[in-house]
């Protein structure tokens, strides 16, 4: 039945929900096939830390090299790159469907920051994955230190990319809180003041999720993650009391 009000049926929510879905699969697809060409200079780049930490300590017993203990494990590392990377690099088609789905349902001043909301998606999902790029050496020194004395380091190519790319996957993930934090104060879900009332429980929030999420596990990246993220959410706070304080004088 139509519905009443002049809006979308439920089926037809969910047609236009399976078409932005498909077109998000294929901006994904690009990207990986885009990626699967360009598979070794993607490679080169994500080892490049650990060629640098086994060549400044030389104690560790490594040479950067990476190995395949599977004849499977060379196709799936391909593969996996591929993927999180596609995901990546269709990030801005993914978000602008997502923001066409929901905008149906948002008022006309809240519709006009589709594109500044899109833009610092991008951007902050970018310096988070710089970010875990940068510390991923220190990360890498903190691991290995813990395998003890005598101990050769030898990574086979599918862990050593799965971490790599989970914590880059990770961190990016992380940077895009904010823009959800803005999100929830211009819809009316939280407002400014119970968000900063409530820094405390907060700040322990970021803590905890920045332990859980990053897929290492070790103090290096909980102290390189939760300080940022801390410093984004009194940001974001402070920039939806900014879009909002109009509305609430009125």
């Amino acid at each position: 039945m139509p519905d009443a009000s002049g809006g979308m049926t439920v089926i037809e929510h969910l047609r236009e929900l399976r078409s932005r879905i498909i077109r998000c699969v294929l901006a994904v697809a690009a990207g990986m096939i885009g990626l699967l060409t360009w598979y070794d200079p993607m490679k080169n780049l994500l080892t490049r830390p650990y060629v640098n930490l086994c060549n400044s300590h030389p104690s560790f017993g490594c040479d950067g090299s990476l190995y395949s203990l599977g004849p499977l494990d060379g196709f799936s590392a391909r593969v996996r790159i591929s993927t999180y990377g596609g995901i990546v690099l269709a990030l801005p088609v993914i978000l602008w469907q997502v923001w066409r789905f929901v905008v149906p349902a948002l008022e006309k001043r809240e519709k006009r920051y589709a594109v500044p909301f899109i833009l610092s998606s991008v951007l902050l999902f970018a310096v988070g994955c710089v970010l875990a790029y940068w510390t991923l050496d220190r990360t890498l020194d903190f691991l290995i230190s813990w395998s003890g004395e005598d101990v050769n380091q030898a990574f086979q190519v599918t862990k050593y990319m799965n971490l790599v790319v989970l914590m880059m996957l990770a961190f990016g993930v992380g940077f895009l809180s904010p823009v959800l934090i803005v999100f929830l104060q211009l819809v009316g879900v939280v407002s400014p003041a119970t968000l900063l009332r409530q820094w405390r429980y907060a700040v322990l929030s970021i803590f905890v999720v920045s332990a859980v999420i990053t897929p290492d596990g070790s103090p290096v990246s909980l102290l390189v993650l939760a300080p940022p993220l801390t410093v984004l959410y009194l940001l974001a706070v402070l920039t939806g009391w900014l879009l909002t304080r109009k509305r609430a004088a009125a």
